[in-house]
């Protein structure tokens, strides 16, 4: 089984910026407990990350028939990219929306998710734990839909 983690604009910055919101862990660090719990289930991930919209909707468009299912954490994109709903919802593939922080508690802007309707579930505000919750919750969605 295999599942595309996409993480958005300016994730690649994690550990230097806004810790009070995001944590103090690295993108990377992210990236190494996804795969041991990946590891763990016998799943691959694949994982990409950009500050392109262009590109994380190429990299969704692409996970039709090579993906099993989508992680993914849109960051600012959440608030703003009619183009990443409607990858999401042209792919089909389960998805699960994470963000390390909780969007409900900060500016009204971020209080919005325009993927929030075509996604199967959403983790939010438990720092990089969201990720993990995220990624146990999709595999879950993913054995259900397979049995």
């Amino acid at each position: 089984m295999q599942i595309l983690v996409i993480h958005g604009p300016n994730l690649n910055l994690l550990g230097s910026r806004e810790a009070s919101h995001y944590g103090e862990e690295t993108l990377d660090a992210i990236n190494e407990a996804l795969h041991l719990q990946a590891e763990a289930q016998g799943v691959t991930l694949v994982i990409h990350q950009s500050n392109s919209e262009g590109e994380l909707i190429d990299r969704i468009q692409a996970a039709s028939g090579t993906m099993e299912g989508i992680l993914i954490n849109p960051a600012a994109y959440t608030h703003t990219s009619v183009g990443i709903r409607d990858a999401l919802l042209a792919v089909g593939l389960p998805t699960v929306e994470v963000h390390l922080s909780n969007p409900h508690a900060r500016e009204e802007f971020r209080q919005r998710s325009l993927v929030a309707d075509v996604v199967a579930g959403r983790v939010e505000g438990f720092r990089s734990r969201s990720y993990l919750l995220g990624l146990d919750g999709l595999l879950g969605i993913l054995r259900e839909v397979g049995s």
